[in-house]
């Protein structure tokens, strides 16, 4: 006997999955690449730092974001696993998930950097929350991007597989 040919699942019966190790690597690695590529050459022009020295923030705070960015977004998606059975991102979890990525951030680099600089943290507090504006900006327009670029895996739920 013939199978009828299977009706498309609705949008509203798909889940979206977990990225891969290996999708979650090249986020990373992208989303690191070009935010240092735009913020070593402004970061020194705008606070008159030598580009070597701008260079060691911007690749200090790259190594601290990549490793944060990663246990992080793990753990974003598992509780949006947990708490909305999909890892789809609307604009205003995008929003949430950005500023919470970027407070984390600044927790962990700000007395870093004002270490690093020789500063007290409050002096070294515009040079990081210049670079946590550029971040929020940029975060959320590169995930945008790469969300589109890259979209989520879909699966379907276990009755509507054959």
């Amino acid at each position: 006997m013939k199978q009828a040919p299977s009706a498309p699942i609705p949008a509203e019966e798909t889940s979206h999955g977990l990225r891969t190790g290996a999708d979650r690597l090249r986020h990373v690695l992208l989303f690191e690449l070009v935010a240092l590529s735009i913020v070593i050459p402004c970061g020194s022009t705008l606070f008159g730092l030598h580009e070597s020295a701008m260079g060691v923030i911007g690749i200090g705070s790259a190594i601290t974001a990549t490793t944060w960015n990663f246990f992080y977004n793990l753990l974003f998606d598992h509780i949006m696993l947990r708490w909305r059975a999909t890892t789809h991102k609307t604009t205003l979890t995008r929003v949430v998930h950005t500023i919470g990525f970027e407070a984390g951030l600044q927790v962990i680099l700000l007395p870093a950097i004002a270490a690093y600089c020789g500063l007290s943290i409050l002096a070294s507090l515009p040079l990081t929350l210049s670079l946590a504006g550029f971040y929020l900006v940029y975060a959320f327009l590169f995930n945008l991007a790469y969300d589109h670029l890259f979209p989520l895996p879909l699966s379907t739920p276990e009755l509507c597989k054959a």
